[in-house]
């Protein structure tokens, strides 16, 4: 989503969820349910009807990534973790203790980072990283 965001952020028409979802690879109804948290956070907007589509209704420099990783489905960082399905096994236990620090403080660490970085850092970046190479911005 962050990749679409800076997309978006870059157009002054409206994004298509068709049109988003040939740049990912995956159908428009995956894109509109996936939108839905941002629009319901109140990062973009969606016009209906001719010309219609997806924009930015926030200012980058006001949202991290953070927020944009709760309004998608957080606040679950990681998709593995400790297993607790049989707390009796000795096995279990073992593995979990050895995991669970770990990921705690891998997860603190990722929300930090998460936290401290901006839409706007990303959209400056790739601005710095196209002009390099001598793309044509669109102006937003």
């Amino acid at each position: 989503m962050l990749h679409v965001l800076l997309h978006i952020a870059r157009e002054s028409q409206p994004i298509t969820s068709e049109q988003i979802g040939a740049m990912l690879g995956t159908n428009a109804a995956v894109v509109r349910r996936t939108m839905a948290g941002l629009r319901k956070a109140g990062y973009v907007k969606s016009e209906k009807g001719h010309n219609g589509g997806w924009r930015i209704a926030c200012d980058l420099h006001s949202v991290t990534l953070l927020d944009i990783h709760n309004a998608v489905g957080g606040p679950r960082i990681f998709a593995i973790g400790t297993d607790r399905d049989n707390p009796d096994c000795a096995v279990e236990q073992v593995v979990n203790a050895a995991l669970f620090d770990a990921m705690r403080e891998a997860e603190a660490l990722l929300i930090d980072r998460l936290g401290a970085v901006t839409l706007a850092e990303l959209a400056e970046q790739f601005d710095d990283i196209a002009t390099r190479k001598g793309y044509q911005l669109p102006t937003p």
